[in-house]
Protein backbone atom coordinates (compact mmCIF):
# COMPACT_ATOMS: atom_id res chain seq x y z
CA UNK A 1 0.00 0.00 0.00
CA UNK A 2 1.25 3.49 -0.86
CA UNK A 3 2.23 5.75 2.01
CA UNK A 4 -0.18 8.62 2.60
CA UNK A 5 1.06 11.74 0.83
CA UNK A 6 3.33 9.92 -1.58
CA UNK A 7 2.31 10.00 -5.22
CA UNK A 8 4.25 9.05 -8.31
CA UNK A 9 4.36 12.73 -9.28
CA UNK A 10 5.74 13.73 -5.88
CA UNK A 11 8.33 10.93 -5.98
CA UNK A 12 9.49 11.93 -9.48
CA UNK A 13 9.64 15.64 -8.60
CA UNK A 14 11.69 14.79 -5.47
CA UNK A 15 13.93 12.62 -7.65
CA UNK A 16 14.47 15.56 -10.01
CA UNK A 17 15.36 17.81 -7.06
CA UNK A 18 17.73 15.14 -5.78
CA UNK A 19 19.36 14.96 -9.23
CA UNK A 20 20.03 18.70 -9.09
CA UNK A 21 21.60 18.35 -5.64
CA UNK A 22 23.75 15.23 -6.03
CA UNK A 23 23.91 14.60 -9.77
CA UNK A 24 21.65 12.50 -11.93
CA UNK A 25 23.96 9.47 -11.83
CA UNK A 26 23.68 9.37 -8.03
CA UNK A 27 19.87 9.16 -7.92
CA UNK A 28 18.58 5.87 -6.54
CA UNK A 29 15.33 4.68 -5.01
CA UNK A 30 17.26 4.01 -1.78
CA UNK A 31 18.53 7.59 -1.54
CA UNK A 32 15.08 8.94 -2.31
CA UNK A 33 13.54 6.72 0.39
CA UNK A 34 15.98 8.22 2.90
CA UNK A 35 14.82 11.70 1.86
CA UNK A 36 11.20 10.77 2.46
CA UNK A 37 12.12 8.85 5.63
CA UNK A 38 10.33 5.77 4.34
CA UNK A 39 11.34 2.22 3.55
CA UNK A 40 12.47 1.55 0.00
CA UNK A 41 9.50 -0.78 -0.46
CA UNK A 42 7.17 2.20 0.03
CA UNK A 43 8.52 3.81 -3.11
CA UNK A 44 8.07 0.67 -5.18
CA UNK A 45 4.35 1.45 -5.17
CA UNK A 46 5.26 4.43 -7.34
CA UNK A 47 8.34 3.36 -9.35
CA UNK A 48 9.51 -0.11 -10.40
CA UNK A 49 13.25 0.42 -9.98
CA UNK A 50 16.01 3.01 -9.96
CA UNK A 51 16.04 2.80 -13.76
CA UNK A 52 12.30 3.46 -13.88
CA UNK A 53 12.79 6.41 -11.54
CA UNK A 54 15.55 7.79 -13.79
CA UNK A 55 13.39 7.36 -16.88
CA UNK A 56 10.54 9.21 -15.20
CA UNK A 57 12.90 12.01 -14.13
CA UNK A 58 14.15 12.23 -17.72
CA UNK A 59 10.58 12.52 -19.03
CA UNK A 60 9.79 15.12 -16.37
CA UNK A 61 12.88 17.13 -17.34
CA UNK A 62 12.12 16.92 -21.06
CA UNK A 63 8.60 18.20 -20.42
CA UNK A 64 9.77 20.98 -18.13
CA UNK A 65 12.46 22.08 -20.58
CA UNK A 66 10.06 21.94 -23.54
CA UNK A 67 7.63 24.21 -21.68
CA UNK A 68 10.42 26.64 -20.85
CA UNK A 69 11.69 26.66 -24.44
CA UNK A 70 8.17 27.14 -25.86
CA UNK A 71 7.61 30.13 -23.59
CA UNK A 72 10.95 31.61 -24.70
CA UNK A 73 10.10 31.12 -28.40
CA UNK A 74 6.64 32.67 -28.29
CA UNK A 75 6.42 35.49 -30.82
CA UNK A 76 10.04 35.21 -31.98
CA UNK A 77 11.53 34.34 -35.35
CA UNK A 78 14.93 34.10 -37.02
CA UNK A 79 17.99 34.92 -34.95
CA UNK A 80 15.84 36.15 -32.04
CA UNK A 81 14.17 32.73 -31.88
CA UNK A 82 17.52 30.95 -32.09
CA UNK A 83 18.92 33.00 -29.21
CA UNK A 84 15.80 32.64 -27.04
CA UNK A 85 15.74 28.87 -27.58
CA UNK A 86 19.46 28.51 -26.90
CA UNK A 87 19.23 30.65 -23.77
CA UNK A 88 16.35 28.50 -22.48
CA UNK A 89 18.57 25.42 -22.73
CA UNK A 90 21.56 27.13 -21.16
CA UNK A 91 19.53 28.62 -18.32
CA UNK A 92 17.86 25.28 -17.62
CA UNK A 93 21.28 23.63 -17.40
CA UNK A 94 22.43 26.27 -14.94
CA UNK A 95 19.24 26.17 -12.85
CA UNK A 96 18.81 22.40 -12.93
CA UNK A 97 22.07 20.58 -13.73
CA UNK A 98 20.78 17.17 -12.66
CA UNK A 99 17.58 17.51 -14.65
CA UNK A 100 19.52 18.72 -17.69
CA UNK A 101 21.64 15.57 -17.45
CA UNK A 102 18.44 13.53 -17.09
CA UNK A 103 17.06 15.07 -20.29
CA UNK A 104 19.92 13.39 -22.15
CA UNK A 105 19.13 9.89 -20.83
CA UNK A 106 18.87 7.35 -23.62
CA UNK A 107 15.23 6.27 -23.85
CA UNK A 108 13.86 3.27 -25.66
CA UNK A 109 12.32 4.21 -29.03
CA UNK A 110 8.69 3.89 -27.88
CA UNK A 111 9.23 6.01 -24.76
CA UNK A 112 11.22 8.59 -26.73
CA UNK A 113 8.49 8.86 -29.37
CA UNK A 114 5.89 9.56 -26.66
CA UNK A 115 8.08 12.05 -24.77
CA UNK A 116 8.45 15.81 -24.93
CA UNK A 117 11.65 15.17 -26.87
CA UNK A 118 9.43 15.28 -29.95
CA UNK A 119 8.40 18.84 -29.00
CA UNK A 120 12.06 19.82 -28.73
CA UNK A 121 12.70 18.62 -32.28
CA UNK A 122 9.55 20.33 -33.56
CA UNK A 123 10.55 23.64 -31.98
CA UNK A 124 14.06 23.37 -33.41
CA UNK A 125 12.62 22.68 -36.85
CA UNK A 126 10.29 25.67 -36.46
CA UNK A 127 13.31 27.89 -35.82
CA UNK A 128 15.07 26.44 -38.84
CA UNK A 129 12.16 27.33 -41.15
CA UNK A 130 13.45 30.88 -40.87
CA UNK A 131 16.72 29.71 -42.41
CA UNK A 132 15.15 27.97 -45.41
CA UNK A 133 16.87 24.60 -44.99
CA UNK A 134 15.57 21.46 -46.66
CA UNK A 135 16.11 17.82 -45.81
CA UNK A 136 18.50 16.26 -45.01
CA UNK A 137 20.23 19.53 -44.08
CA UNK A 138 17.46 20.44 -41.65
CA UNK A 139 18.09 17.23 -39.70
CA UNK A 140 21.84 17.92 -39.71
CA UNK A 141 21.12 21.41 -38.34
CA UNK A 142 18.79 20.05 -35.61
CA UNK A 143 21.59 17.74 -34.49
CA UNK A 144 24.16 20.55 -34.62
CA UNK A 145 22.06 22.89 -32.49
CA UNK A 146 21.27 20.20 -29.92
CA UNK A 147 24.94 19.28 -29.69
CA UNK A 148 26.04 22.88 -29.21
CA UNK A 149 23.35 23.77 -26.66
CA UNK A 150 23.77 20.64 -24.57
CA UNK A 151 27.53 20.51 -24.94
CA UNK A 152 28.16 24.13 -23.99
CA UNK A 153 25.76 23.93 -21.07
CA UNK A 154 27.32 20.72 -19.77
CA UNK A 155 30.85 22.06 -19.98
CA UNK A 156 29.90 25.39 -18.42
CA UNK A 157 27.99 23.76 -15.56
CA UNK A 158 30.97 21.51 -14.86
CA UNK A 159 33.22 24.58 -14.57
CA UNK A 160 35.00 23.95 -17.85
CA UNK A 161 35.12 27.63 -18.81
CA UNK A 162 35.82 29.18 -15.42
CA UNK A 163 39.62 29.01 -15.64
CA UNK A 164 40.30 31.39 -18.47
CA UNK A 165 39.22 34.57 -20.19
CA UNK A 166 37.10 35.63 -21.95
CA UNK A 167 33.95 35.22 -19.89
CA UNK A 168 31.70 32.35 -20.99
CA UNK A 169 28.87 34.80 -21.77
CA UNK A 170 31.06 36.42 -24.40
CA UNK A 171 31.79 33.00 -25.88
CA UNK A 172 28.08 32.10 -25.83
CA UNK A 173 27.17 35.27 -27.68
CA UNK A 174 29.86 34.62 -30.31
CA UNK A 175 28.72 31.00 -30.73
CA UNK A 176 25.12 32.11 -31.33
CA UNK A 177 26.30 34.71 -33.85
CA UNK A 178 28.34 32.02 -35.60
CA UNK A 179 25.41 29.58 -35.62
CA UNK A 180 23.14 32.22 -37.11
CA UNK A 181 25.71 32.96 -39.83
CA UNK A 182 26.19 29.26 -40.53
CA UNK A 183 22.45 28.60 -40.76
CA UNK A 184 22.03 31.55 -43.17
CA UNK A 185 24.90 30.24 -45.31
CA UNK A 186 24.51 26.49 -44.95
CA UNK A 187 27.09 24.68 -47.10
CA UNK A 188 25.98 22.70 -50.10
CA UNK A 189 26.25 18.94 -49.72
CA UNK A 190 29.49 17.41 -51.00
CA UNK A 191 29.37 16.01 -54.49
CA UNK A 192 30.53 12.44 -54.94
Amino acid sequence: MARVGLTTERVVRAGAELADEVGFDQVTVSELARRFDVKVASLYSHVKSSQDLKTRIALYALEELADRAADALAGRAGKDALIAFADAYRDYGRDHPGRAAAARLRLDPETAAASAGVRHAQMTRAILRGYDLTEPDETHAVRLLGSVFHGFSSLETAGGFSHSAPDSQETWTRILDALDALLRNWPAPPTT
